[in-house]
């Protein structure tokens, strides 16, 4: 096997028959169906044999088709008492409720699996000759990967070419500091630790630039070894689901008790054969309990993911929905987030002269107006410097690159330098990139017979490292009273919503290394640039305000620009810089992040300071990050975003949302979608096991007062929950979000979904159900036509049940106003009706053991229906007093349907 670290750049490119041109896209595909994918994930396939077969898994549903076996073997025994259609209808009925079962959570894997697909992360690659951007997983040997900073090394790799550049690689080799890597040839037998002119899979570019071409993918990389000798991680599971399977337990155990007392009681009143019994009470358990509820919820979750998606918010964990809903704390990047990310430099200062610089975004035409004399031809330097210090470039007449180095390269275009030809005499051999705790960038540029360093920072801090100003074309030493003239304009031009860079020179740098390059300087001039604030997003700030949540603004940019923007989108006045909070005590910092809303010249370190402070305060914090540095804030928050344009592919990694656009805006509506989808799966929540408990409370009640129950009671349960429990609850789970969604106060931390409030609304909707259904039954039981009194429990069980649905959306806000915004709901609805008199009407009711109703039935079926709503409001009337008796608050706690005291 190559020592591939050892071989020359040349051995190398011959062993993968590849060049610093990388792959063709055909030679690509070919080695992709070679090697295969570079992934080092054991994938699981979904098996849709697999999940339909999970669905007999219940123990209720085998013990269901074992006692219709046994019903339908007696049956050829004693072939006068055969049961023989109704084994078989039960055997259909399961039958069709495990295919629903299937489809729902056949689709909720496969909406994982594509969700999952989207947030791959990706690599930047040379193939035909042109940068491409790939998955990762595509990557194959003998590609060129092309590395900036906040990349995740995609395979392991040979360095080309590197500029400054650093990997941490500590999650291979344990080393806690970045690596500097270098061009180079190494001994064969080198440790790993030691190969610094490789890079291995998974290793993060902490800083500068390189290139490097592929020598291992997958499973045969070093971490790919490492992966073969571990198994996989269990899936994390959340304090969500948890709570989601605790009630289902609950309502089992609370149902199997109660079966066991119906069967016991059926048994000794004698009033059916064992296996009657048997079958009624196994089919009872099968409707009642919800053994499919998790697998709903896990469908509601990916179908609302799949809505965020279309709103570019790509959640790359399903259970970030919950979390979203108790988010009060938003701390937000500035830059491309709150503003458009288009810079135009609109100021240029210079040896005490001022120019305004027309045009806008991209263009590259417009003029240099001066406003206290001074030429052009002044400029040279100064655009020369911003277009050498710089990593942006045009390509096809669209420029790349970084928002702000794309804004301080245009002005050369506009003042006619032919940017291309310059770069190409005065090559780069050196640099040192920006870092957010430096503030700075410099590069060496060499035209062969002489070198010089080209800076460009955050002016106050440039201004520290010169010694020299261009005073009329000439240098000469800097002053005290230069720095304070430099630093009025910058103050002056940031008070106007610009941001500010400063640039500097030196001549012949003794070595490339940050220290000389940064050093000496001979400072050039100052240009301002403006990124105006997104349409829609001053809207959303105060829509999130609206809903309890305080907006926090943290950039890097200085206090003025930082100011002047929250100004216009309606932040506090009160502004505090980085350097302000290293200041503060532990105490002072609790404080001060309650009051302060704007963070200006902050470095990521800041980030963490403000997100501990907040949490320790019992805040949910949702943190947004587009840097390297910004991974460790966003993986240690309640909700981490990532940029999906600006941001790292470590900082996507960590995060818990990636946001597609950049945009403040998409935030906003991630958090209002989030709400909606908890109460969607509330609502549901709720509707299953309130009208379940209605089901078990009735037969119970029915079982105990000796009313008795319809011979045919089995398979009516069961088509009840076929038509019942499915197709309306699914719908539940795609509500649109209530009109007050934003207007609400974030939910409390901790809050669980089933709370005091949410039993008492079940146990009201269970015990109304059954006082009307009962009472209906008992009058028309007093006739004699038990057939008929049966129909007539069987029709109002599934029309109430239809009434539920609505009960619980208005409950959560979908009042009268809501009523059309739900079209599949009331499809679902009309669908389960449809199938409900379908089961009374001939041929069909036979099976069911029902009766055609007639329009006096039909008034003791509304009768019920009434009764149950009226019984359900005075229940709801009386909530906040009872709930207030049991707390031991009083009758003045929060009501539900208000929002308001009781």
């Amino acid at each position: 096997m190559a020592a591939w670290h050892s071989l020359s750049i040349k051995d190398v490119f011959s062993k993968l028959r590849s060049g610093s041109a990388g792959l063709g896209g055909a030679e690509a595909r070919s080695r992709l169906g070679e090697f295969g994918p570079n992934s080092i994930a054991i994938k699981k396939d979904i098996s849709p044999l697999r999940i339909f077969v999970n669905q007999f898994k219940s123990i209720l549903v085998i013990l269901l088709i074992l006692a219709a076996m046994v019903s339908l073997a007696l049956s050829y025994i004693n072939p006068e008492e055969a049961e023989t259609i109704d084994a078989l209808l039960i055997f259909a009925i399961v039958i069709a409720n495990a295919a629903f079962g299937f489809l729902q959570e056949y689709k909720a894997e496969k909406s994982i699996e594509a969700l999952t697909r989207m947030a791959a992360p990706r690599a930047s690659v040379i193939r035909d000759g042109r940068e491409a951007e790939i998955k990762s997983e595509e990557v194959v040997p003998g590609d060129v990967l092309i590395l900036r900073e906040g990349d995740k090394v995609a395979a392991d790799a040979r360095l080309l070419e590197s500029f400054s550049f650093y990997c941490d690689e500590s999650s291979l080799t344990g080393e806690s500091v970045p690596d500097s890597k270098q061009v180079g040839t190494l001994p064969e037998k080198t440790p790993l630790a030691d190969r610094n002119n490789m890079v291995f899979m998974n290793a993060v570019v902490t800083r500068g630039r390189a290139t490097a071409l592929v020598v291992k993918t997958g499973l045969h990389t070093e971490v790919g070894k490492i992966a073969r000798e571990i198994s996989e991680a269990p899936d994390k599971v959340t304090q969500f689901q948890i709570e989601i399977e605790d009630v289902g337990k609950k309502v089992s155990i609370m149902t199997l008790a109660i079966l066991i007392v119906i069967a016991a009681t059926e048994f000794l009143m004698g009033t059916g054969d064992i296996v009657f019994i048997f079958i009624t009470a196994v089919a009872l358990g099968v409707a009642a309990i919800p053994e499919g509820l998790p697998a709903v919820v896990t469908l509601s979750l990916s179908m609302a993911t799949n809505r965020m998606v279309r709103q570019n918010a790509l959640l790359r964990r399903l259970s970030t929905v919950q979390d979203l809903g108790s988010v009060n704390v938003i701390c937000t990047d500035k830059t491309g987030t709150l503003t458009e990310n288009v810079m135009t430099v609109t100021r240029i200062h210079l040896d005490g002269w001022s120019f305004d610089v027309t045009g806008k975004g991209f263009e590259k035409s417009g003029e240099f107006i001066p406003l206290s004399g001074g030429s052009v031809g002044d400029m040279d330097r100064l655009l020369k410097c911003a277009a050498l210090c710089n990593d942006a470039r045009e390509s096809d007449g669209v420029f790349k690159g970084d928002p702000t180095e794309i804004a301080v390269l245009i002005p050369a275009y506009k003042a006619g330098l032919d940017v291309e030809s310059l770069r190409k005499k005065l090559r780069r051999v050196g640099e040192v990139s920006f870092s957010a705790e430096r503030k700075m960038m410099s590069t060496a540029n060499s035209d062969g017979k002489r070198t010089y360093s080209f800076v460009k920072g955050a002016p106050e801090v440039l201004l520290r490292r010169c010694t020299g100003i261009i005073s009329h074309g000439r240098v000469r030493k800097i002053t005290g009273a230069d720095r304070d003239e430099i630093l009025g304009h910058n103050n002056q031009m940031a008070a106007g919503a610009l941001r500010v860079l400063g640039f500097a020179y030196k001549e012949s740098p003794k070595s490339y290394d940050e220290l000389d390059l940064e050093s000496g300087l001979v400072f050039l001039g100052l240009m301002g640039m403006k990124d105006p604030p997104r349409e829609g997003v001053k809207e959303a700030v105060e829509d999130c305000r609206r809903a309890g949540i305080r907006v926090i603004m943290v950039t890097g940019d200085n206090r003025y620009t930082a100011e002047a923007l929250g100004k216009e989108l309606g932040f506090g006045a009160k502004t505090m810089t980085g350097e302000e909070l290293d200041s503060l005590s532990e105490g002072q910092l609790a404080q001060a992040v309650e009051r302060i809303d704007i963070y200006a010249r902050t470095s990521p370190k800041h980030k963490v300071m403000l997100l501990k402070a907040l949490k320790a305060n019992n805040h949910i914090v949702c943190m947004t990050g587009d840097g390297v540095n910004d991974a460790a804030a966003i993986k240690n928050s309640d909700v981490g975003i990532a940029m999906g344009i600006r941001g790292t592919e470590v900082t996507k990694q960590a995060s818990d949302i990636i946001i597609l656009d950049d945009n403040f805006i998409t935030i906003r509506n991630a958090i209002s979608e989030g709400r909606a989808t908890f109460d969607n799966i509330r609502k549901f929540v709720v509707y299953l096991l309130g009208a379940n408990i209605s089901e078990v409370l009735i037969v119970f009640l029915a079982t105990v007062l000796s009313l008795g129950i319809s011979p045919k009671i089995a398979i009516q349960l069961l088509w009840i929950n076929l038509v019942t429990d499915g197709m309306p609850a699914l719908a539940l789970g795609i509500d649109p979000p209530a009109n007050d969604i934003m207007r609400r106060k974030p939910r409390r931390k901790g809050e669980r979904m089933i709370d005091a409030e949410t039993i008492y609304f079940m146990v009201s909707i269970g015990i109304s159900a059954t006082i009307a259904i009962l009472v209906v039954y008992a009058h028309l039981l007093s006739f004699g036509n038990a057939p008929l009194a049966q129909t007539v429990l069987f029709i109002t069980f599934i029309l109430m049940e239809m009434l539920i649905v609505y009960a619980v959306r208005w409950r959560y806000g979908k009042g009268v106003a809501g009523v059309a915004s739900n079209k599949w709901l009331h499809i679902a609805v009309f669908l389960s009706i449809l199938l409900a008199f379908a089961a009374i009407t001939p041929p069909l009711n036979v099976f069911f053991g029902t009766v055609p109703l007639g329009a006096g039935e039909l008034e003791e079926v509304g009768a019920g229906l009434l009764g149950f709503m009226l019984l359900l409001a005075i229940a709801l009337k009386a909530e906040p007093h009872v709930l207030g008796r049991i707390s031991g608050k009083g009758p003045g706690i929060r009501s539900i349907e208000t929002g308001k005291p009781g």
